[in-house]
């Protein structure tokens, strides 16, 4: 008698045979991994940018300065650049799916607390639940794909992976914006909770577990010491010139902690290339596109992270956009982005790397250039303009890297690889915040200083410009004498405020801009040429 097959007979039976899409023979398994993988890098890079637009109003909701606000952002990053190394070591002993559903989870965990931070100190500890999370998800994809992927396909499956990134990048502060102004500031991060959920199911789903054989031991002198350098390294940063440090670089906790970092900074360095088994490998820097790739992104993640903080806040409280309006201008930044990242992996596959990373490195530093001359009268479509170059360019530069600095990795160090480079990136991203915000507030100071210098109480102009004010309050406005006098005052110390926080981005901007243009210089030094890749056959057969 013939058994009987039940669905679920005939499902295994499938999955046995690898006639499922979600076998990992079948040959369309590596798509379905690749949306999958998406959606997650989607939903982590989308917190990166929806809060970008909510800072003035979480600034005004707490009552807190942009020296305590900031934190919001480094806290998130540098969660992300902590969890980003242990990532790797996390996935080859426990498994690739097990790890990659736990990231999303502490992330959606992480943002329903977020949504329900009474206040400031614990918003920022919900943010580092939040980059914990997102830290794990990030590094896992990128090496999820470039492992099921073979390298003939890698560029254009990388380049879709940055669609995720950028659609992130139009829609997070989109879609902030909106909901800031029709609701209230905790549902950007709210809305993250239904694409978690959704994310942890397809995971559960789609994807196979994969586990590497090759255990390494867990390298605790490395974990803890990169764990209090980065912190302390950020804190030093964003306390240099803060309002409450008014001994400034040469403070004493500055000093102390400042050595305490380097300290903890050479005890790293030391023990990665000493230990049998390095928390970071950084041993793989001494393959040259890797190392030199690398080199490169922690320059331009200064620029692009914070600017990408920057731009925001001037809209807002310089320009008095809503935050639908400060989210809006990033949407077609995003979409270029997202249209030029697949075009830029198919170059960098078919042709050289290194045409479209030299024409994105020169995009980009010039959109920061335009910025620089930003103004409390600057016109929409100007701002639009820098902002189309940089989503151009950025498309073109972050797929053509990525594609060159893994061409000589072998296929079971991609893990480490990949856990490398975001480090790298968000240490970047979280130094170009920290070091960003710093030089806007040490150059408020002295374009305050300077303007304040110029204006001299007792000098024709001031009297005479004075005398103006005083004269169309009275006879436009209504006001008494005295109290004219009082308000023409307040007046001119308010444009001088105005004009000078607007400076200081400015020069904050073009700061970006310059280390953006340097760091194109060892591009040069790439290799591009197949002759320059005889092992790739060998690691990845």
């Amino acid at each position: 008698m013939e058994r009987r097959r039940t669905p679920s007979h005939r499902i295994r039976y499938l999955v046995r045979k690898g006639n499922s899409p979600f076998h990992p023979k079948h040959l369309s398994y590596k798509w379905f991994l690749l949306a999958n993988i998406m959606l997650g890098t989607f939903m982590a890079v989308l917190d990166a940018t929806i809060v970008n637009v909510g800072l003035p109003k979480i600034m005004a909701s707490f009552g807190v300065s942009l020296d305590k606000i900031e934190w919001v952002v480094t806290a998130y990053m540098l969660a992300m650049a902590v969890a980003l190394p242990t990532s790797g070591w996390l996935a080859d002993k426990f498994g690739y799916k097990r790890l990659y559903f736990i990231g999303l989870f502490l992330f959606t965990l992480g943002s329903m607390l977020c949504g329900r931070s009474s206040n400031e100190n614990m918003l920022i500890a919900s943010r580092v639940i939040q980059g914990l999370g997102a830290g794990t998800i990030q590094p896992l994809g990128m090496a999820i794909i470039t492992r099921e992927f073979p390298p003939n396909q890698r560029g254009i499956a990388l380049g879709f992976w940055g669609i995720a990134a950028a659609a992130s990048v139009s829609f997070g502060p989109l879609i902030g914006g909106f909901l800031i102004d029709t609701f209230s500031w905790p549902l950007i991060f709210d809305v993250n909770i239904p694409i978690g959920i959704l994310a942890m199911l397809f995971t559960i789903v789609i994807q196979s577990e994969y586990i590497n054989r090759k255990t390494r031991e867990f390298d605790i002198v490395g974990f803890i010491s990169v764990t209090i350098f980065l912190p302390l390294t950020l804190y030093i940063l964003s306390q240099g010139n803060a309002a409450t440090n008014s001994a400034g670089w040469h403070a004493p906790f500055i000093l102390i902690f400042g050595a305490i970092a380097l300290i903890s900074l050479a005890v790293f360095i030391t023990a990665e290339f000493t230990v049998k088994e390095p928390l970071l490998d950084l041993r793989l820097l001494k393959y040259h596109n890797f190392g030199i790739a690398n080199i490169i992104l922690v320059i331009f993640s200064l620029g692009m992270f914070g600017s990408t903080f920057l731009l925001p806040i001037y809209l807002q409280n310089s320009l008095g956009y809503t935050a639908l309006q400060a989210g809006s201008v990033f949407l077609p930044m995003g979409i270029l982005q997202g249209i030029i990242a697949p075009i830029s992996g198919r170059i960098s596959d078919k042709l050289n790397p290194k045409i479209p990373l030299f024409i994105g490195v020169v995009l980009f530093a010039f959109s920061f250039y335009l910025n620089a001359y930003l103004s409390w009268l600057t016109e929409l479509n100007y701002i639009m303009l820098s902002l189309y170059i940089r989503g151009v360019a950025m498309g073109l530069m972050f797929t053509a890297l990525t594609t060159v600095s893994l061409s000589e990795i072998p296929r079971d160090k991609m893990a480490q690889a990949s856990a490398i480079t975001n480090s790298i990136r968000q240490l970047g991203g979280s130094l170009g915040v920290a070091l960003l915000a710093t030089v806007l507030t040490s150059r408020v100071n002295f374009h305050t200083q300077t303007f304040g210098a110029a204006i001299k109480p007792g000098s024709e102009i001031f009297r005479e410009t004075s005398s103006r004010i005083k004269y169309h309050l009275q006879n436009e406005a209504g006001s008494s004498p005295s109290n004219s006098t009082r308000q023409s005052e307040a007046l001119l110390l308010s444009n001088l405020t105005k004009q000078s926080y607007i400076q200081g981005i400015d020069d904050d901007f073009l700061l970006a801009g310059i280390i953006t243009f340097i760091g194109g210089i060892p591009i040069i030094f790439l290799h591009t040429k197949k002759s320059k890749n005889k092992n790739l056959q060998a690691h990845e057969s």
